[in-house]
């Protein structure tokens, strides 16, 4: 990989950016996530009776929370239906909670013209084959650390977290240090 020594970067937490990608996260209206592979590191604990499990990281759960109660919203698009994830996501301020959704892509017009939003105003975070189409789409395409290789090869930004592992957390970190807001966020409840 060659290197531009000229480029101008952004110091954070999670290493140093470029400025171009920096601004990406700055013009960041809405962020949108997948849930398994993202919020939850991908596996699905099944119990005998039936009942479906899955663990939150609470980084991931304050990072959202800090990012909805700054006033942005947040969507969740995820291929599963589970009431776990209804119920955390709800709690963390998420008001648009999309389940069953074959057509990832039919939902996220639907959104965007519910939001009066673009593509240019949107950030994706995925993790494997079928958030390509949004990630592909997006003005900031995110694909968690242990992506597919596919996915992250189409994203903009790939995260220093694993998925269900502070992933989410590092890009509500980085949305909102785009925007000078990150030092203002103290006492989420999670």
């Amino acid at each position: 990989m060659i290197h531009n020594r000229t480029a101008k970067t952004v110091n954070t937490w999670y290493g140093d950016i470029s400025e171009d990608l920096f601004q990406q996260f700055a013009q960041t209206q809405l962020l949108v996530l997948d849930v398994d592979g993202v919020f939850s590191d991908g596996r699905i604990y099944l119990g005998n009776s039936g009942e479906e499990l899955k663990a939150f990281h609470t980084r991931d759960g304050f990072g959202l929370k800090a990012w909805t109660d700054a006033g942005y919203p947040a969507a969740v698009i995820t291929g599963r239906e589970s009431t776990i994830v209804e119920r955390r996501m709800k709690h963390l301020g998420v008001t648009h909670i999309f389940q069953g959704v074959k057509d990832k892509v039919e939902v996220y017009e639907r959104l965007l013209e519910t939001l009066a939003l673009s593509d240019s105003q949107v950030a994706y975070v995925g993790d494997d084959v079928p958030d390509l189409k949004l990630i592909n789409r997006v003005n900031l395409g995110v694909a968690v650390h242990d992506a597919h290789p596919s996915v992250q090869l189409a994203a903009q930004y790939i995260t220093r977290c694993h998925g269900g592992f502070g992933a989410v957390r590092e890009v509500c970190d980085l949305l909102l240090l785009s925007r000078g807001e990150l030092a203002s966020v103290e006492g989420v409840s999670l």
